[in-house]
């Protein structure tokens, strides 16, 4: 019987594009304590999130979120998501709909949220767009080898 020998699988790299975006808007929101991107089934994108908050678990959180979101605005409403607002004791969580994915940004409870929504908007429309762009390039690498 052969020898058993430990297998390590390592994470993708996060994509170059969505880390610089989530970069920028940290440094243009004063009190903004960090930023993710998951895909909806939870799946970390890329992250700038302090080194107490775990990133696999918070992109599991912030899908959770998504997916409560969406069904909850679709059974009162009948509308699509945009963003959930959660405001806590110790800071601010906002979890933005981007496409496939979601962004999720972290405050503190002094931040200004008005200026967050105006800087984040955009960012989580950016990600969309670029993730939307990954996926199509990857269905088309699919077909040109089948």
């Amino acid at each position: 019987m052969g020898r058993l020998t430990k297998v390590s699988i390592s994470a993708p790299e996060p994509n170059a594009a969505v880390l610089a975006e989530l970069k920028a808007l940290r440094e243009r929101v004063p009190r903004l304590t960090g930023t993710l991107v998951a895909s909806g089934d939870g799946l970390l994108v890329a992250h700038d999130l302090p080194a107490h908050i775990e990133p696999a678990g918070m992109a599991a959180l912030a899908a959770a979120q998504l997916s409560l979101s969406y069904r909850l605005v679709s059974t009162a409403n009948g509308g699509g998501f945009h963003e959930v607002v959660v405001h806590g004791t110790e800071g601010h969580v906002v979890v933005y709909a981007a496409g496939w994915t979601s962004l999720t940004v972290l405050a503190g409870p002094e931040v200004n949220v008005g200026r967050l929504h105006l800087e984040s908007r955009p960012v989580a429309r950016t990600i969309a767009d670029q993730m939307a762009s990954i996926a199509h390039r990857g269905n088309d690498q699919a077909t040109k080898s089948e």
